[in-house]
């Protein structure tokens, strides 16, 4: 007994602390956080880690990776062919695309998501349907159904040839306007749904207040609406921006070989030119770049709010 009182005066705030760890708030908060955490660490940290270290080796003559722990695939990344910075030119093609898909997924979604939120409770269901139904049917065969569409055959050459508008087809396909075209459709959804989950929570009284107050339509998105739906901007801007920068059978197929983004480099290195530290480096800088514009664009996002 006496040991136990000793061992109680000496270590008592380890005591306390070992109780509130096994019975106390902590506990049950610990349990909850623990298989989030062990599945970022098994799917998230473990393979980025495993992309950075074969990023530091090199290729084999059969192919294989040989960890040589340099900093070539890198350096090769930023060095110029030809003349020319072919992989950052590749990059910033892709940076550019995924940026103004972004921005025309916000601006056509954005009234779009706002009239959905403004019809009667009945039919927002039906319009929201409406929205998810190209996610009932595979991404692939869309962008098959695009190139069907914009073809020297398509639908659209055909009207506009018996209509008398042009003499020969329009080339509106393997460029970077059916590359855009095709990844607006994929993506619009993306940016409609955060939105208008958003728009809905927005107390419009706020909005006629400050029409009562004098404030036209302009004054009143810019000052009411859009900081009360940032929330919904920066998820549907995130969401639609990820995907759009690392895109890959959107340009393989709409584009063919006269645009080519980062996510067909990648496939290129890891599929046909087996140099997987290379295809690793380029990943990891594309990650690095996504992970940093998105912390910028989430504090942005807090500000405005």
């Amino acid at each position: 007994m006496a040991l136990v009182d000793h061992e109680r005066n000496a270590g008592g705030w380890t005591s306390r602390l070992f109780r509130r760890f096994r019975g106390g708030t902590t506990g049950p908060v610990l349990g909850l956080i623990s298989p989030a955490a062990l599945w970022l660490l098994a799917f998230f940290l473990i393979p980025l880690v495993i992309v950075l270290l074969v990023s530091l080796g090199q290729r084999g003559d059969a192919g294989q990776v040989v960890y040589t722990w340099t900093l070539k695939n890198y350096a090769r990344f930023f060095s110029q062919i030809g003349g020319r910075y072919l992989y950052v030119e590749i990059f910033a093609r892709s940076l550019f695309i995924a940026l103004l898909n972004t921005l025309l997924c916000l601006l056509f979604g954005f009234p779009l998501a706002y009239f959905i939120a403004r019809q009667p409770r009945n039919r927002r269901n039906a319009l929201l349907l409406l929205v998810m139904i190209p996610f009932w049917t595979n991404f692939l065969v869309r962008t098959y159904a695009w190139m069907v569409i914009l073809r020297d055959t398509g639908i659209i050459n055909n009207l506009f040839l018996t209509l008398g508008l042009i003499i020969q087809p329009l080339p509106l396909l393997f460029n970077r306007g059916a590359v855009i075209v095709g990844l607006f459709y994929g993506y619009l959804p993306f940016m409609v749904l955060p939105l208008y989950a958003s728009i809905e929570k927005l107390d419009f009284s706020l909005v006629e207040a400050a029409h009562d107050l004098g404030a036209n339509a302009l004054r009143t998105f810019q000052r009411v609406i859009l900081p009360l739906t940032m929330p919904g901007i920066v998820a549907g801007s995130i969401i639609v921006f990820i995907p759009s920068i690392g895109a890959y059978v959107t340009p393989d197929l709409m584009g063919g070989a006269k645009v080519t983004m980062i996510g067909n480099l990648l496939q290129q290195q890891f599929l046909k030119v087996r140099d997987w530290p290379f295809g690793s480096a380029v990943g990891f800088i594309l990650m690095l770049t996504v992970l940093g514009a998105t912390l910028l664009y989430f504090r942005s996002g807090g500000k405005t709010l």
